[in-house]
């Protein structure tokens, strides 16, 4: 394919990835065999962060990192821009393994990754926007209320302080953003705003500057302990790391690893001031409401909102496709929470519409493999978390594969494979019945102010269980 039409198909993948000053030309390919110390499948956040605390590490380490795309292509370049702590999907399934003072210690190092992630951008010179504003989580039902309520007593429940989560009043929340019909919320401090595109593409750069190869357009058609084949030669190592995330499906034997669900966004122009006026939102704070297909907002760089949510879910017998990237119906519901909730921006042009596939495994929760004696270790399956996710993964792989006695090599993800997916079309009719019920939960709370109690059909599927 010609540069020129590779460029508009990078761009045309995200908001992010679209307004990238420079060229997004592919790395040179991988040029024949090789060999080297570490290979690393996947130029994205994972990758990326492994390859660089690898360095930091072991600055002589010989570290080779191959790209289907380019660097940024995947999920890294397209999500919501979120830096977001916490502890992803249910904490008893690490709580069952490991005890609740693992999951307190998991939980506070997310929070310390925040500030990680802000200080590498920070040391080398990329500018992604990274600011570090705090989450707002926002209820706009009292069902909605309810949950919020409960998720903060949750989260207090184990451990975490005030300093950490608090309920906010309506008069506090609207001295942050005047959102319409907002109920109350609530504030944490662990969340940061950044541009991924701009974060995981200045992090290549900061890779090969330690010495990294990078090489991109070059497609690994099997990946394995030592050895990584790819279409453009075979490279063995000492250790392969894996870090294809969502795409890992696409691989041999790997189909039932993760559910590939779809999370889309839109964008819309930059806002005038008279609008940001009517909206405050001056601290940047990232938003989300307590739907069940909840949105997740941020105010971007250039006074944009952008804003995602769930999609549709794939069709049988192919669950990663790139026509899945944008669905109507997800677009109309995320401009419609912008018409009824973000007064100033109700009629504002929307300019982008683009989406990825996240992976979700089984009980919704983070892995990080390494077994030193074969030569292979593995991260992924965020379900949603990935910035910050991936960042921990990164750090605790290299210290894994360097033989480190970290404290990070003792987290309660760390060896923890969890099951596959059933079969299909069990996994089809699940990513169903999850996008369907949570749905009509939504439209049934939105249109009765009564809780909706159907949820329940599907908590064998999303709550870790």
């Amino acid at each position: 394919m010609p540069v020129t039409e590779l460029e508009a198909r990078y761009r045309a993948r995200s908001l992010w990835l679209d307004g990238l000053a420079g060229t997004l030309a592919p790395r040179a390919s991988l040029p024949g065999s090789t060999e080297c110390d570490v290979c690393i499948v996947g130029a994205g956040f994972t990758g990326l962060w492994t390859a660089y605390y690898l360095k930091t590490l072991q600055p002589d380490l010989r570290v080779t990192v191959v790209e289907r795309e380019i660097a940024g292509f995947g999920p890294s370049g397209r999500n919501g821009g979120w830096v977001s702590a916490f502890i992803a999907a249910d904490p008893a399934v690490y709580r069952r393994s490991h005890g609740a003072d693992a999951v307190l210690r998991a939980e506070r190092e997310t929070f310390g990754t925040v500030a990680e992630i802000g200080r590498v951008a920070s040391t080398e010179a990329i500018e992604c926007g990274f600011v570090h504003s705090g989450q707002l989580a926002v209820a706009f039902s009292l069902p909605q209320l309810e949950r919020l309520r409960r998720s903060v007593g949750a989260k207090r429940g184990r451990g975490l302080r005030e300093e950490d989560v608090r309920l906010l009043d309506l008069d506090e929340l609207r001295q942050r953003v005047r959102l319409q019909g907002a109920l109350g919320g609530s504030f944490s401090p662990h969340n940061a705003r950044v541009d991924p595109a701009r974060l995981v593409r200045g992090l290549a750069v900061a890779c090969e500057r330690r010495g990294v190869q990078i090489y991109e357009r070059t497609p690994a058609i099997a990946i394995g302990p030592r050895t990584v084949t790819t279409t453009h030669g075979t490279v063995r190592a000492d250790m392969v790391v894996r870090a294809t995330e969502a795409y890992t499906t696409e691989l041999p034997g790997e189909g039932r690893r993760f559910l590939p669900l779809y999370s889309l966004m839109v964008a819309t122009e930059p806002l005038s001031a008279a609008a940001w006026d009517e909206l405050g939102w001056s601290g940047h704070e990232t938003i989300a409401d307590q739907r069940h297909l909840f949105f997740y907002a941020q105010r971007t760089l250039d006074d944009r909102i952008a804003i995602g949510g769930r999609g549709a879910p794939y069709r049988l017998g192919s669950p990663i496709r790139e026509d899945y990237e944008q669905r109507d119906e997800v677009r109309d519901r995320l401009v419609g929470c912008i018409r009824r909730h973000f007064p100033g921006a109700a009629q504002a042009d929307i300019t982008h519409h683009w989406g990825g596939p996240l992976g979700v495994p089984r009980d919704w929760s983070t892995s990080v493999i390494c077994d030193r004696s074969a030569g292979f270790a593995w991260a992924g399956g965020y379900a949603g978390h990935g910035v910050v996710a991936a960042n921990v993964s990164g750090r605790t792989l290299a210290d894994l594969i360097l033989g480190r006695d970290s404290d990070l090599v003792s987290l309660p993800w760390v060896g923890h494979a969890g099951r596959r997916w059933e079969p299909e079309p069990f996994r089809y009719l699940a990513s169903r019945l999850i996008i369907s019920i949570l749905g009509s939960a939504d439209r049934h709370e939105d249109a009765t102010g009564r809780r909706a109690r159907r949820t329940r059909l599907v908590q064998p599927f999303v709550l870790g269980r």
